[in-house]
């Protein structure tokens, strides 16, 4: 449900109908946010295959379930409850653990993080907030700490790519008044051993 027309499955066809059908879960599902898309085929796989690549590759040295706290983090800050609801969920499955879940999200409504982060984990944060408040205001100096705290390179790109995606996919949802009506929170592609496989469970 967004402000745009959208195209449910069932009415879909072509190239389309061959990208929900690698993206459905049960009952042909599609969520919103992915659904919005729909006008304009290209920009959903577009969508998919950054959200894949960048937050459920198999190769990511960080775990996934802090990958979607960060999602949570950023969508928070950026304002964008869509986002906030569906990562929390995805975050609190891939965790197991309901307490230490309840506990992130209050850390993260109070903006402190590191009341149940490490200093490493809580400077992730700040370069977070930073990158997505002030972008204009990022130097090398935060890189480099990241650095100093025994984050490596690549650790620091998917930092980078996560947090840049979900303030893209947040601007999507607030741009466009993508809601969470009729969806399944917390779906997610959750077969990391396969990047072409982009169907949510």
């Amino acid at each position: 449900m967004s402000w745009i027309e959208e195209i449910d499955y069932q009415e879909s066809k072509g190239k389309l109908r061959k990208i929900y059908d690698r993206i459905k879960g049960p009952g042909d599902y599609i969520d919103n946010i992915l659904k919005v898309h729909s006008l304009r085929p290209y920009s959903l796989e577009g969508h998919m295959a950054l959200y894949k690549y960048v937050l459920h590759n198999s190769t990511n040295d960080t775990p996934v379930h802090f990958l979607e706290a960060l999602g949570v983090y950023v969508s928070m800050l950026n304002g964008c409850s869509y986002c906030v609801d569906h990562h929390y969920e995805g975050m609190k499955r891939l965790l197991n653990n309901d307490e230490r879940a309840e506990k992130i999200n209050s850390a993260f409504r109070e903006n402190q993080p590191e009341q149940v982060f490490s200093a490493k984990e809580c400077a992730v944060f700040e370069y977070a907030r930073k990158l997505t408040l002030n972008p204009a205001k990022m130097i090398e100096e935060d890189v480099v700490n990241l650095r100093k705290l025994g984050l490596t390179d690549g650790e620091i790109l998917e930092i980078n790519q996560v947090v840049s995606y979900f303030c893209y996919a947040n601007r999507t949802v607030l741009g466009l008044g993508v809601n969470t009506d009729g969806d399944i929170l917390g779906l997610s592609p959750n077969d990391q051993t396969d990047d072409g496989n982009w169907s949510h469970s």
